[in-house]
Formats: C-alpha cells, structure tokens, sequence
C-alpha cells in the first residue's frame, strides 16, 4: 500500500508519468472492439423484464422449495417458458408472458396444486403491455434530458470541447454497459434503469475531476514554449490518476459483493438487475476518463490555430536544444510568475538547473 500511495506522490510531482493520451490510437481501437461486440450483443436483443413487456407474476412462499423444483412445476402449468428467480426474502418468482393463452386464474390454481401450497399464498400480479411502454418512455426521456443537462453544464462550467468529450465517454459507458446486459441475458427492469442513470452520474463526476485538473495545468500554455497541450493534459491526467482507481476500486467492492455473493452464491436474482450495471458501468467509466475523454479532449484542442502554433513553437524549441546539445527539461525553468499555469510545476523533476552545469535563470 505504502508503494502505491509514493507512486500516487510521483505520478502527481511528474516524476513519473504513463503517456495516455499520446496513446490514443490504441485506446481508441481497444473502446472500438469492446463498443462493436456491445453492439452485436445489443443487435441481438435484450431481455427485457415484465415491467416492460407485460404479463404476470406469481409469488409462492414455501419453505424448501428451490428454483429448480419451481421452474420444473412452472414449466408443466404454462408453455410460454416463465422465468423463476428466488427473491430477497426467501419467496419464488415465477413469470409469465403475455403469449401465455391461460388465464391469470387458472395459472394460480394449477400453481397452487402442484406445489403443495393455500391458493391465498400464491400471490399473482398482471402488468399490461401499456404500462411497459409508459416505464420505457420515461426512461428514455430521462436518459435524453439527463444528457442535454450534462452537455449545457458542461459548455458552461468548462467549454464545449469539454462537453462533447464527456458526452462521448457517457454513450461509450452506455452502450458498454448494455450491450454486456444482452449478452449475458440479464433481464432489463426498472432497476437496471436506475443502474444505467447511475453510472453515468459517475461516470460524470469521475471526468470532471480529470478534466479540472487539466483546465488548472492549461492556464496560460500559450506563453510558453516547453509543452503542448497534450502533454499538459496527459500531466493533469497523470495527477488524478491514483485518484480515479483509488474511486473505482472503493465502489467496485461493495457491487461485486451485491453482484457475485448476493446474487451468484445466495440466488437473490433480484440483485443482479442493478449490480451488473453497476459493475460493468463503473469500470467502462474509469476505463473512459483516463483512455477516451481526456485523449479525445486533447485532440479536438489540438486543431485550434494557437494550439497548433504551440506544438510548431515547441518542436523548434526541442530541435534547437537538440543541435545544442542540450537536455530539454519540461519543468518550471521558462514557466514563473504570472505565466507559469497551476499544476505545472515539477512535472518533469524539481531541477532548477540547466544543461551543461550552467547556473538556471528565471525570467
């Protein structure tokens, strides 16, 4: 623990530093495998949940019955293949379709008689197609205002470059998250909804906190001529690093206790509808803020005319330095007073000094 907390010290002194967002080919070719199998996934269809589709639910609470028994009862009642789950508190859920040509009645009767059970303790509930498509519009029109919200803050509070990079780190953890949803066969319920509207939250928060420490470390780039403003923000990116997997790490255990222990181990299957998203959702977030927002970030500015004129500055600067013979040092030696950007210093090492043993100079 004590060699990652001094790793964190020296990726945020710039000591050390990883090279993501000049790496951004690959970190794009690696999101676009994973986006385009999400893809086939989701062309595939999801399994969508009752609450969406309509049909019916029956509870039965019996002591000792297992899902295996129920969906071996299940399957000898209706012929419309229902799906049993065990709940929270001990009971069996049995579902049906709308496809089902027996009656709500009749279903409950039959369940009750085979299982052994009062016919008052097997509940049944009958949700209707039109509500399902009420549940999904609503979800829906969440999702688009959420991101029209996130979008206009984001122009305003940083600038529209910015906005547009988060925007594609939000679809890219979105459509990550979905696409695994149908491949692996969850079923979708208004509680993956919930999952899916939380990661994105933080799959927000976590790009906000990168791309304030890249606004602090970009302050005043122009009036220097040591780095680009790539390499000012991989430095911020660099800086909240061991930040943003310290984050991730912290929420992912608590999920993957909900997601492994409570839903795989114990059979709670009400528990994987929101765990999956959220496993899946907080690490295609953290994945997103470090290899997607923050390189895609960096070369949208880098096709500004002042930001071009910076890199041409910083090349001939190097290549100078070069023929010189001298080392370059990207740290604060050009960069003091008003026209040193926060963040910026020691980002290379705290020498103060120059090549060839000659004594540093400060504007």
């Amino acid at each position: 623990m004590s060699r990652f907390s001094n790793l964190g010290h020296r990726l945020y002194q710039g000591e050390v530093s990883f090279d993501f967002v000049g790496r951004r080919k690959l970190w794009y070719s690696i999101s676009g495998v994973i986006v385009l199998v999400a893809a086939i996934g989701l062309a595939m269809g999801l399994h969508l949940g009752i609450e969406f589709k309509g049909g019916s639910v029956y509870t039965v609470a019996k002591p000792g019955l297992t899902v295996s028994q129920a969906q071996e009862t299940a399957d000898g009642v209706v012929s419309s293949h229902p799906l049993v789950q065990s709940t929270d508190n001990g009971k069996i859920r049995i579902q049906v379709s709308t496809e089902e040509p027996k009656s709500s009645d009749e279903i409950r009767t039959e369940l009750s008689e085979k299982l052994g059970v009062p016919l008052d303790t097997v509940e049944a509930q009958v949700i209707g197609p039109s509500w399902g498509k009420q549940i999904s519009q609503k979800a829906l029109t969440g999702l688009i205002v959420f991101m029209v919200l996130v979008t206009v803050y984001l122009a305003i509070a940083f600038e529209w470059r910015m906005a547009v990079s988060a925007l594609v780190a939000l679809i890219h953890d979105l459509l990550i998250t979905i696409g695994v949803y149908a491949l692996v066969g969850f079923e979708v319920t208004p509680g993956t909804v919930i999952g899916f509207l939380t990661i994105l939250g933080y799959s927000l928060y976590d790009t906000v906190v990168v791309f304030d420490t890249v606004k602090e470390n970009t302050k005043g780039l122009t009036k220097q001529n040591k780095r680009t403003y790539s390499e000012a923000a991989n430095a911020g990116l660099n800086q909240t690093l061991v930040r943003s997997l310290n984050t991730t790490v912290v929420a992912l255990l608590p999920v993957a206790a909900l997601l492994f222990i409570g839903g795989g181990l114990l059979g709670a299957g009400t528990l994987n509808d929101i765990s999956l998203a959220l496993f899946i959702g907080l690490a295609a977030g953290a994945y997103s803020s470090i290899c997607v927002a923050t390189p895609l970030l960096a070369q949208l500015k880098e096709e500004q005319p002042e930001m071009k004129a910076l890199r041409k500055r910083v090349l001939q600067h190097r290549a100078a330095a070069a023929a010189k013979g001298e080392s370059e040092d990207l740290g604060d030696e050009e960069l003091s007073g008003e026209e040193q950007p926060a963040g910026m210093v020691g980002q290379r090492g705290r020498s103060t000094g120059t090549a060839k043993g000659r004594p540093s100079t400060k504007r």
